[in-house]
């Protein structure tokens, strides 16, 4: 382990991630309002603890290898949290104790839309941006900006992004160096999420909101600057804005990069991940709509249809963005919706969840283990794509399935332990680990009611599924620390 190595890299970042504090003190000046202080302090404080970690260690010269990538990327985001806390507690409004500015902060780089703050329309508005902005660098995940950059500073990125990326295919490159596979899923970002601003322009949000909403859209993380969301603005042009562009953040961006490469729109329905999502997605908008005209629950085909899409694209892509309160739908739509969240988007997007690749893998070992015992002699390969499945790949599918599994049901005794009931507990783990955020029972609206221990477990879930369990789980593993 070459841990002057990593702190060097965990320097350079955290000066870096300090000029993220800058357009929150330009937004706060052009409204006037008084938070730009905080902002500030917090930008001085980051670029100190930057440069006093990164000083010492400036010439280290060492190749990165995978492990000291997973500790690098293990403890940014710790440390990404942290600091994305500063300005919530050293600003005077709101007023958050160190529990409830983490729970924020890592609900906002996680792409979380969970929050612990009310009363969000009366906030500065430099605060409101602030939040959007840290959920839209964590939907393309600051690893992956910092590897388009780490070539100027001298550093090979590739143990980095392994690290970082979801699903569970880690070595696909769309060009021949990962800097540059970075870079380009930056610029798709980037678009998409111009794209998306121009459409809620268009949709009649001002430029703020449209912006704001864009942050969170494509990246999947569903903040608002409003406490109603998206059923502030009551406009059926803007949830369908928000229920196209949820749905493409939830697609993988390699397959964006390829369709904008080629110009050829069928790529997307070549992919069989993406058909499985699109079919998936289309299937719960059609059920949940039936639903809730069966049971009355709205009057027209039209309002059925509007609510249901906005709540299904938002809880499969794990946006979180929520236009009508689901909580209070009948029957078993609630946990439908909230079971939805395990299935998530695909590898390779800003989305949360499983991923939809790894339930297509673990269908098709059922599958296999099912025809073995009609031809226990045969040879059945698993394939995708039609092309054959490593086994080391399956191997870690299954694996993932089990310890994401494990940890969710000891993380939701843990918090009913803590006095939670267990819809709430079941409902805040589930969507905390799998980055969604609305809940039923006491987390349907917010997380501030839950004890401080509670949140704490909440926390951790929320950073535990957004680094896909193993790269947290290998650092506790004794093999990972032998020489």
């Amino acid at each position: 382990m070459h841990l002057t190595l990593v702190q060097r890299i965990l320097g350079l970042v955290v000066t870096m991630y300090s000029l993220t504090m800058l357009p929150p003190i330009g937004v706060s000046l052009y409204y006037g309002d008084p938070l730009w202080l905080p902002f500030l302090q917090s930008f001085a404080i980051l670029v100190v603890a930057g440069l006093a970690l990164w000083l010492p260690v400036r010439n280290v010269e060492r190749d990165l290898r995978l492990r000291d990538g997973f500790v690098v990327v293990a403890l940014f985001w710790v440390l990404l949290s942290l600091a994305g806390a500063l300005p919530l507690l050293l600003g005077d409004r709101p007023q958050l104790g160190f529990t409830d500015a983490v729970f924020e902060s890592v609900a906002g780089i996680t792409t979380t839309s969970a929050s612990v703050i009310t009363g969000l329309d009366s906030l500065p508005r430099s605060l409101l941006w602030y939040r959007q902005q840290e959920q839209w660098l964590g939907g393309i995940g600051v690893i992956v900006l910092a590897v388009a950059l780490f070539p100027v500073l001298g550093i090979g990125g590739m143990q980095l992004y392994k690290g970082d990326t979801p699903g569970p295919v880690k070595d696909e490159k769309l060009t021949p160096r990962i800097a540059q596979t970075a870079r380009a899923l930056s610029g798709v970002y980037a678009l998409l999420t111009i794209a998306c601003t121009t459409a809620y322009v268009l949709a009649g949000m001002d430029l703020f909101d449209a912006l704001s909403h864009a942050f969170s859209t494509v990246s999947t993380g569903g903040f608002s600057p409003y406490d109603e969301g998206l059923e502030h603005f009551n406009s059926y042009a803007i949830d369908m804005v928000a229920i196209v562009f949820m749905f493409f953040g939830g697609v993988n961006f390699a397959l964006h990069f390829v369709v904008w490469r080629t110009k050829d729109a069928w790529s997307y329905f070549s992919d069989p991940q993406f058909r499985a999502y699109l079919f998936i997605t289309l299937g719960l908008i059609v059920l949940v709509t039936g639903y809730l005209l069966a049971t009355h629950s709205y009057s027209s085909l039209a309002d059925a249809f509007r609510f249901g899409a906005v709540t299904v694209v938002s809880m499969q892509s794990t946006t979180g963005f929520v236009s009508t309160p689901f909580a209070n739908w009948p029957g078993m739509l609630p946990a439908l919706l909230m079971l939805t969240t395990f299935v998530g988007g695909c590898a390779g997007s800003t989305a949360g969840g499983m991923k939809v690749i790894r339930w297509q893998l673990v269908l098709k070992q059922a599958q296999r283990e099912m025809l073995r015992l009609v031809h226990p002699s045969a040879t059945l390969p698993v394939k995708f794509a039609d092309k054959p499945v490593a086994g080391r790949v399956l191997a870690a599918v299954t694996g993932f399935f089990a310890m994401y599994l494990v940890l969710f049901g000891v993380m939701m005794l843990m918090m009913m332990a803590t006095g939670v009931d267990q819809i709430s507990a079941w409902s805040a783990v589930a969507a905390c680990i799998n980055n969604a955020g609305p809940g039923l029972g006491r987390v349907a609206d917010t997380y501030q009611h839950l004890p401080e221990a509670a949140k704490w477990v909440s926390i951790s879930a929320m950073l535990i599924g957004r680094l896909e369990v193993f790269t947290v789980a290998v650092l506790f593993t004794p093999a990972f620390w032998r020489h």
